[in-house]
């Protein structure tokens, strides 16, 4: 690692620990030229993940525009915005553990739709009342009855 000081090619680590959850490390270095101390971090690079929308055009993975759906999907029901990050988060892993990297928005809206409905089931309806594109009231109470047949 270049000290940040003098320019040297090489440093010598101090100190070593976790940092940020135990997601990264955080190195203390020391120049053996100058003996100037600074600080790197090490974290794992993750390979961007792209979406594969129905119109066939492609967009990097936007876990904030997942969240805006899941967000309008909640709305006026008794839902913590952590619960949805979770369910987020909870995508980008599963959709990571494919090992691709290009998804469908399909696979996407059906792994949110796995989390949601054990999380709410009227914001599992009004979530794939888009996800699944309901273009008629046969379709909706299908969806309706799949979820009353279940209990």
């Amino acid at each position: 690692m270049q000290c940040p000081n003098c320019h040297f090619n090489d440093s010598r680590v101090v100190d070593s620990r976790p940092a940020d959850e135990g997601r990264a490390i955080r190195r203390r270095r020391e120049c053996p030229n100058c003996g100037t101390r600074f600080t790197t971090f090490e974290r794992l690079e993750m390979t961007r993940l792209f979406v594969i929308k129905n119109d066939g055009t492609r967009e990097e993975f936007n876990g904030d525009k997942l969240l805006r759906g899941l967000i309008r999907a909640a709305e006026k029901r008794p839902i913590k915005s952590d619960q949805l990050m979770q369910v987020v988060a909870q995508v980008e892993k599963d959709l990571r553990k494919l090992g691709e990297s290009e998804v469908t928005s399909q696979i996407i809206g059906e792994y949110a739709l796995k989390y949601l409905k054990d999380i709410d089931k009227v914001a599992y309806i009004r979530f794939s009342s888009v996800y699944k594109h309901f273009d008629s009231l046969e379709v909706f109470l299908h969806e309706l009855h799949d979820i009353i047949d279940e209990k």
